[in-house]
Order: structure tokens, then sequence, then C-alpha cells
């Protein structure tokens, strides 16, 4: 079984788009604060702080599917999708208040070594955690 991570954002009224709602963009803002998390809850950013070993977004597209509104919160629980040797992907499940879901969103990380400038295998200590 995968490590799943929950976080919960209150939604800001600088979030509110023309029309009343929270702007698309926000959803991403939303996105990266699950996925950073997420990628702290296996290691990923320790080993980024101590060997410079981390990860890049290699792809991320997100399906809106109700309107969220101010004032509120968010929550995104966030899973495992699939874990390959370089890589592996993050599905982030918004919902509102009431436990409706909002938004899905899909990430697709790529390990980096950013000494050598490439990307690199997973290390065997955040892939157990992972998986």
């Amino acid at each position: 079984m995968s490590l799943e991570a929950k976080i919960t954002l209150r939604i800001d009224w600088s979030e509110i788009d023309a029309f009343g709602h929270v702007n698309n963009v926000m959803f991403m803002k939303y996105v990266q604060a699950a996925r950073l998390n997420y990628v702290d809850s296996v290691g990923l950013m320790k080993l980024h702080r101590t060997q410079n070993i981390g990860f890049m977004v290699a792809e991320t597209n997100c399906q809106f599917k109700k309107e969220l509104h101010f004032p509120g919160y968010i929550n995104v629980n966030t899973k495992v999708a699939f874990v390959k040797n370089t890589s592996f992907s993050l599905e982030h499940t918004m919902t509102n208040a009431d436990g409706e879901i909002v938004a899905i969103a899909k990430d697709v990380l790529v390990v980096f070594d950013f000494n050598k400038k490439e990307k690199c295998l997973i290390p065997d200590e955040i892939k157990e955690k992972i998986m």
C-alpha cells in the first residue's frame, strides 16, 4: 500500500476571479502545495537538501469538476498512481468543505540529480516509502 497524504488549505479572497469563484490558476497552486507536502513526507525534500537530488515536474494536468467559492477550505488528497525507475505519478483529488470533488489533478515527477543535471533512479529508501 502506498503512502497517501492529505492537506487542507484556506481559500483566500485574492484567489477569486471576476466570475466570483476560485480562479483555475489557483487550483495549480493547491496542487503545488499538495505535491510538496507529499514529496516532503517521503523524504525527497531532505534528500534534495543533503545530496542535491530532488524532482522535476515532467507533466501536470487538472480536470475541473465544480466551482469553488470563498470563504472556505479545500482538501487535497494525494496518492501515487504509478512508480517507475526514475519517475512516479501523483493523483490529487480536491474536495470542498462538503466533501464534493471539485477537481482532480495528476502529476508526473522525475527524480533529478541536480549535481549531474540528469534524471536518476529513485533511491531505494524513497521508493520504499512511495510504494
